[in-house]
């Protein structure tokens, strides 16, 4: 029997958000790249929430876009509403969160790689992967891919991006089919192979709510969510004219007594407490079961009724995602303000599926036993779409340094979310999936969704993925804000009648002498475009421009002072370890700490502290131990020249 035998530089497994990021980011670094789908058709589906970013996440697409990737263009030409969340609080954690319409974003992103050079689309399942031994120690080198069907993928690196696939299966009541996501052709026979090739896997659990049929909702008795009157572009290289276009509303609406009433009296047919799952959900995004047992307090929650598209009635039940029998699920939906007469068009489900524990990965997401396979998304132990496509892109980027031969993309906690995401999952225990929220960035006032492009558009130009016309406008607004910020400071206003008519004007105290336009700037009450009328040598400027002058000079203070957190943070990640650094050898140091450490191998000390079960003390002894070291070899060396 002959097989089909192929080779490719690199081959990326799942075509969801992180899969299509890493092929994209591949090929478009001259890779010859072919990704593998279960089909062509879900091509960056959407199996649950119809939306892009949202609270931190935004941050994350964001960054995707500053450093080259596809998710901020391909939502913004895709949204159907689109919002700027948390405004009435700081900068540091307003979030850009898009309503998709779900058939054109899958749709507009298979256009994207179909029309991809160097990128080839296989719709096959991937039953094997393929390692050879490697000259180093226990390590493993991947050579490629076996699909089921015995066809054979050489290739020099593989990302794995296998999302919920590998041996899903979904669960409704006692109801249980062994599929992916909407019901989607499982992956079963990888995880095998995985296993005979020391990936250790655990099993973890999602769900999704139910589809409505809009036809079937009284939208009168809802409160009507409007999207942003100016709408703000996820990509930086959006027109932001482009995206101002008439939007679809979303509905507010809650639980009540009588929904969780039913739902108390059924949860013997919950799988998630009849025991039936056996895979640990995700804490921050709980079903209704969850959060009416958990929360026994509260006698309603927040219910959002999203459209799924322009073109189909479906509209997604957001935050009641069950695993309910069906009839159970139809009593308790129609509960709620108006879907007393509400028809379900699919079922809510949860799914179970094999994913890994990420503390086999090292910080640029490839394995640290098998040499040439990154991951990527869900199958790394974490959850959303945009957790998945940043991890995609960075997995993919270094796959790709690797077969060039250059030098790795490290994104720390001090550069991005994207970073802070990583750091956490190859640091930290996770026993669940996991989420990124702005409270787990300790610099976040820093790392806001408004400067990704000032943080990251420069590596995404060393990487290849930002052209030289991006970066140089990049650079040039760098030079107009510091500008601008130094002229402000220069600027001295007068208590003239003119300036005190506008002061009064936002309520702000009179001036009894002169001040900079800066110190005015400070005032809560006032901003850089309110001060326009008595700042007669303004520039003109872009908004994006304005908007960072405008920050920089309002928190400045508290700018500078977590910067200079971020330069102690960079001493501890500067003390590099060795890879083969023996930790045996350290004498005092605790039987947890030792075992974490020889577990998680650390690339320096900053990564060691924030391992679980590593103190403050265990660290110390550490650095006292490796400047010993230091010195001992220092001397020896000066012996030698002797």
């Amino acid at each position: 029997m002959q097989y089909i035998e192929e080779n490719y530089d690199v081959v990326v497994v799942g075509a969801g958000h992180a899969g299509c990021e890493a092929a994209l980011a591949c090929a478009r670094l001259g890779l010859e790249t072919i990704i593998f789908t279960v089909s062509v058709d879900s091509i960056a589906l959407m199996p649950c929430n119809p939306n892009i970013g949202g609270s931190s996440k935004g941050h994350l697409v964001r960054e995707i876009d500053a450093l080259g990737g596809q998710m901020g263009i391909n939502i913004d030409k895709t949204f159907i509403q689109s919002k700027m969340l948390n405004k009435s609080k700081g900068p540091a954690v307003h979030s850009l969160r898009a309503q998709a319409d779900k058939a054109n974003y899958s749709m507009e992103m298979r256009r994207t790689l179909q029309s991809t050079d160097h990128l080839t689309i296989r719709q096959a399942e991937v039953s094997e992967l393929l390692t050879e031994d490697a000259a180093q120690n226990s390590v493993r080198r991947v050579t490629g891919v076996k699909t089921v069907t015995g066809a054979v993928y050489h290739s020099k690196a593989v990302v794995l991006c296998t999302g919920t696939y590998l041996q899903a299966r979904c669960l409704t009541g006692e109801s249980v089919t062994y599929t992916g996501p909407n019901g989607l052709m499982a992956a079963t026979h990888l995880s095998e192979s995985l296993k005979q090739n020391g990936v250790e896997l655990f099993r973890f659990k999602t769900g999704t709510p139910a589809r409505i049929d809009g036809r079937t909702i009284d939208y009168s008795r809802m409160e009507e969510q409007k999207g942003d009157a100016r709408v703000v572009p996820f990509s930086f290289t959006t027109d932001p004219e482009s995206v101002q276009i008439e939007q679809v509303s979303c509905w507010l609406t809650y639980t009540n007594e009588r929904t969780h009433e039913i739902i108390r009296n059924n949860l013997d047919r919950s799988p998630i407490y009849a025991g039936i799952i056996e895979g640990t959900g995700p804490r921050y995004c709980p079903s209704i079961e969850d959060k009416v047992v958990k929360f026994a307090d509260k006698d309603r929650h927040q219910i959002f009724i999203e459209p799924e598209g322009i073109h189909t009635t479906e509209m997604y039940v957001g935050g009641m995602s069950s695993s309910m029998p069906e009839d159970v699920q139809q009593e308790m939906y129609r509960t709620l303000p108006g879907l007393e007469h509400a028809k379900i068009v699919r079922n809510a489900y949860a799914i179970e599926y094999d994913c890994i524990n990420p503390n086999q990965l090292y910080a640029t997401l490839e394995f640290k036993k098998i040499k040439g396979l990154f991951s990527g998304g869900q199958f790394n132990g974490s959850s959303g779409y945009e957790e998945a496509a940043c991890q995609g892109l960075i997995a993919g980027i270094n796959a790709a340094m690797q077969i060039l031969g250059r030098e790795p993309l490290i994104l720390d906690r001090s550069e991005a979310y994207i970073g802070v995401l990583i750091d956490d999952l190859v640091t930290k225990e996770n026993h669940e999936p996991y989420r990124m929220m702005t409270s787990r960035a300790e610099y976040r006032l820093l790392l806001r969704q408004d400067n990704a492009d000032l943080r990251l558009t420069k590596k995404g130009y060393e990487i290849g993925l930002i052209s030289k016309e991006r970066y140089e406008w990049v650079c040039q607004k760098e030079r107009l804000i510091e500008q601008e910020v130094a002229r402000v400071s220069r600027v001295h206003i007068g208590a003239s009648r003119e300036v005190q008519e506008l002061l009064e004007q936002y309520g702000s105290i009179p001036l009894k002498t002169g001040v900079t336009l800066a110190e005015l700037i400070r005032r809560p009450e006032l901003d850089y475009e309110k001060l326009a009328p008595i700042d007669k040598e303004r520039p003109q400027l872009a908004c994006d421009v304005i908007e960072q002058v405008n920050i920089f000079i309002k928190y400045e203070g508290y700018l500078s002072r977590q910067q200079k957190q971020v330069e102690n943070f960079k001493k501890l990640e500067k003390k590099r370890i060795p890879e083969d650094f023996d930790y045996d050898e350290v004498p005092s140091l605790r039987i947890e700490a030792r075992q974490k450490l020889k577990l998680y191998r650390p690339a320096s000390i900053g990564q060691a502290s924030r391992i679980s079960g590593v103190s403050p003390a265990d660290v110390s002894v550490l650095l006292i131990y490796m400047d010993s070291m230091r010195k001992h070899r220092d001397g020896v060396s000066k012996k030698d020249e002797i």
